[in-house]
């Protein structure tokens, strides 16, 4: 379940999609586009700062919700991920039925009520991240990032972009929240070990893990910032065919895994635990997984 590989990340794309697409509404994501044109001016193209944008799914997702015109510049330390990006990208757009044009590190794509220049950088956010400007960007997102750094490093962040004006979209951050159906007699012990696990430093400092929206909001606030949050669980179900019972074996996995590198001496307990999610998966099955994730927009008056 490494954030940086590209399987996991294939698998879970279509979640992610279906989380934001009915989280859409509760963040007002129009009047939040609206604002960021009238700030930009007409007929000028808004500057998107992707962070550790992996193949792009984020642009994906939220480039048609903004609208009109835009230039996106994705960052990621992973070569291979910002390899694949021309490839996915000219696929997306001819599924769209739009166009796409290759160019030198990057792609354009011409749609209806809809025009992206979108270029790539790799770079290690986890390090000396100033040579990453800033200078115009009207937004800076990333998906599935907040919840892997520190406050430091959060902090850091914020006070750039507000000395650039910029506004802020942090998508999918995991909010502590899982909930199995049916549930199981050790699922207390084996999450709390994976929330632990989540805390650990990834590389950014002790990561804020099931709390980054909560430790963000009052950083955001006094930086002058308003704010909305809203909900985009996952909403994985065994009855929905095998894609999802696919994603429901990754994460059995996965939080066995981390829960029984974060304490050794429960994991004869996880695995019990670990297989049986994985046996229910076998047979005909109600097996079912609310994974908890909370969007957050800021933007400055």
């Amino acid at each position: 379940m490494s954030g940086f590989d590209p399987d996991w990340l294939a698998l879970r794309e279509p979640f992610d999609r279906a989380a934001r697409e009915a989280a859409a509404q509760a963040a007002h994501l129009p009047a939040f586009a609206a604002r960021l044109h009238e700030r930009r001016g007409p007929d000028a193209a808004l500057q998107v700062l992707d962070l550790g944008c992996g193949t792009g799914a984020n642009l994906r997702v939220l480039a048609p919700r903004l609208g009109g015109a835009q230039r996106w510049r994705l960052v990621d330390h992973d070569p291979r991920l910002l390899a694949a990006l021309p490839e996915v990208l000219r696929g997306w757009a001819a599924a769209q039925g739009w166009r796409a044009d290759g160019r030198a590190q990057g792609v354009r794509i011409e749609g209806p009520a809809l025009s992206l220049d979108v270029a790539w950088q790799q770079a290690d956010l986890a390090g000396d991240h100033d040579g990453l400007r800033l200078d115009g960007a009207d937004l800076v997102t990333a998906s599935a990032l907040l919840d892997l750094v520190s406050a430091d490093w959060l902090a850091r962040w914020i006070a750039r972009c507000h000395a650039a004006g910029a506004a802020l979209y942090f998508a999918l951050s995991v909010d502590d929240r899982l909930h199995w159906r049916p549930a199981d007699a050790a699922d207390d012990e084996v999450q709390a070990l994976f929330r632990a696990h989540q805390r650990r430093d990834k590389g950014f400092g002790p990561a804020l893990g099931g709390s980054a929206v909560h430790a963000a909001l009052p950083m955001l606030a006094r930086a002058g910032y308003r704010c909305t949050t809203c909900a985009s669980d996952w909403q994985v179900d065994a009855a929905q065919g095998p894609a999802h019972r696919a994603m429901l074996a990754a994460m059995a996995d996965g939080i066995a895994c981390a829960a029984s590198e974060q304490e050794p001496a429960a994991a004869g307990r996880v695995q019990a635990w670990r297989d049986r999610r994985q046996a229910s998966l076998a047979e005909p099955s109600a097996l079912g997984l609310v994974v908890g994730h909370t969007e957050l927009l800021a933007w400055l008056d």
